[in-house]
C-alpha cells in the first residue's frame, strides 16, 4: 500500500472520529473525553509524521497532492498543539474537547489536499480486490448478476484496504489504540455496505436468482460480523490499560472481520468462476488451513496426555505430559490467538510448578475441559471444514 493510500485512510479515520461521537469503544464515563484526546492525539502525530514522509523523493505523493502537504501540515500541527495543552492542562471539559474536534474538522473539511488524499485512498481501496474480481470490474460488458457484483465489490475492496493497516500494525506490534479511529470508519463503512446491499435488494426483480440470495447473505455475514466485533471484541476497548489485552482483543476482531470479509469475496469469486475456491481467491487461506491442521492435531494429542495424567497422575504419565507440552509449546501454540496463547500459558506455568498430585489432578481437569472447549472452536474454523479430523498436519 503506498503512503499516499495510507494518509488519506487515516485522514478518513480522524474524520470520521470526529464527527461520530460517542461510540462502542468508550465505556461512557467521566473520564472518556481524556481517552479519546489522547488516542485522537496520537493518531494525529501518526498522520502528521506520515504527512512529512510523503515528500520524500523516494517515498513521496503524486506532485499535485505534495504540492499541498505543507498546508496540510500546519492544520496536523496546529491540532497537535491545541491536543498537548487541553490533555496537559488536566481539566479537559467536554466543550473544549469539542470545540477542538469541530475546529479539526473544519480545517480539514477546506483542505483541498485533505480532501485529495481521501479521494485517492478510497480509489485504491475499491481496486483492493483479488485478480478474479478485478477482472469483472474491467470487463466491458457485463451481464445483470455480474452488474450487481460490480455495484459492491469496491464497497468491499475499501473496508479490506482500512483492515490492511490494522493487521500491519499487528504485526510490527505498534501500539494500538490509533486503530480505533479505523474501526470506526470500518463500522461506518459497513453500515453504508449492507444498507446499499439492503436497498438493492428490495427492488430486485427476480429473487430466486443466484446473485439475489448470494447478496443477501453477504448482506446478512457482514452485520452478524459487525455486531460481534463492535458489541463484544471491541467494546470498551480505550478503556483496557495492559498492551496484551488491547492487542488480543484488537487481533480477535482484525481476524474475525478480514476472515469474514474475504470468505464473502470468495463466494462472490464462485459466480464469476465456478472453479474457483477460497485458497485459490486468497492463497493466504491455504496458509491457514496447514496451520490449522497442525494446530487441531497438536490439541488433539496435547488432550490425550493431560487425560492420562488426570486419571493415573503417576511419573510416566507426568513426564509424558511435560514432554507433550513442551512439543505444543514449541510450534502448534503460535497458530492460537494471543488470548489463547495466554490462558495456556498460565496453564502450562501452573502444571510445570506443582509438584503435589493432590493439587495436580483438579489443575489436569481444568487445564482438559479448556482444551476440549479451543478444539471445537478451532474445528469450526471455515479452512478446516473439507479436512476429515483425521488428517495430520502436513
Amino acid at each position: 500500500m503506498g503512503i499516499e493510500t495510507e494518509l488519506g485512510i487515516w485522514l478518513s479515520g480522524i474524520q470520521c472520529f470526529i464527527t461520530s461521537g460517542p461510540n462502542a469503544f468508550f465505556a461512557g464515563g467521566h473520564d472518556d473525553r481524556a481517552r479519546e484526546a489522547r488516542i485522537l492525539h496520537g493518531s494525529l502525530l501518526r498522520v502528521s509524521m506520515l504527512a512529512a514522509m510523503s515528500v520524500d523523493p523516494v517515498k513521496g505523493i503524486a506532485p499535485d497532492v505534495a504540492a499541498g502537504v505543507g498546508e496540510l501540515s500546519r492544520i496536523l500541527r496546529d491540532a497537535i498543539y491545541t491536543g498537548e495543552s487541553l490533555i496537559n492542562d488536566g481539566k479537559l471539559s467536554i466543550a473544549g474537547y469539542n470545540s477542538w474536534c469541530q475546529t479539526l474538522a473544519d480545517r480539514l473539511g477546506g483542505c483541498t489536499t485533505a480532501e485529495l488524499l481521501i479521494g485517492e485512498s478510497d480509489r485504491e481501496g475499491d481496486k483492493n480486490l483479488p485478480p478474479v474480481l478485478t477482472g469483472l470490474l474491467n470487463k466491458p460488458e457485463l451481464d445483470p448478476q455480474e452488474s450487481e457484483l460490480a455495484l459492491v465489490l469496491p464497497r468491499f475492496g475499501r473496508i479490506l484496504a482500512y483492515l490492511e493497516i490494522i493487521g500491519s500494525m499487528l504485526e510490527r506490534d505498534e501500539p494500538l489504540k490509533p486503530t480505533i479511529l479505523l474501526f470506526t470508519r470500518v463500522n461506518e463503512l459497513i453500515h453504508d455496505l449492507t444498507t446499499f446491499i439492503n436497498n438493492r435488494l428490495e427492488r430486485f426483480p427476480d429473487r430466486e436468482a443466484e446473485i439475489y440470495g448470494t447478496l443477501d447473505a453477504a448482506s446478512y455475514t457482514a452485520s452478524m460480523e459487525m455486531k460481534k466485533v463492535y458489541s463484544q471484541e471491541l467494546a470498551g476497548v480505550a478503556q483496557v490499560r495492559t498492551a496484551p489485552s488491547i492487542y488480543a482483543r484488537t487481533e480477535t476482531a482484525y481476524a474475525s472481520l478480514s476472515d469474514g470479509f474475504k470468505l464473502i469475496l470468495s463466494g462472490f469469486a464462485r459466480i464469476v468462476d465456478p472453479t474457483s475456491d477460497m485458497f485459490t481467491v486468497f492463497p493466504e487461506f491455504q496458509v491457514k488451513r496447514d496451520q490449522s491442521i497442525a494446530l487441531r492435531h497438536g490439541l488433539l494429542e496435547l488432550t490425550k496426555t493431560v487425560n492420562a495424567a488426570e486419571n493415573e497422575p503417576e511419573s510416566a504419565n507426568v513426564e509424558r505430559l511435560n514432554t507433550g507440552i513442551r512439543e505444543f509449546m514449541r510450534e502448534p501454540v503460535t497458530y492460537l490467538f494471543f488470548k489463547d496463547t495466554e490462558t495456556i500459558e498460565r496453564f502450562v506455568e501452573e502444571i510445570t510448578t506443582t509438584r503435589n498430585s493432590k493439587d495436580l489432578v483438579p489443575l489436569l481437569h481444568r487445564f482438559g475441559a479448556y482444551l476440549d472447549t479451543l478444539l471445537g472452536q478451532v474445528a469450526l474454523r471455515s479452512v478446516l471444514s473439507d479436512v476429515p479430523l483425521s488428517q495430520r498436519s502436513l
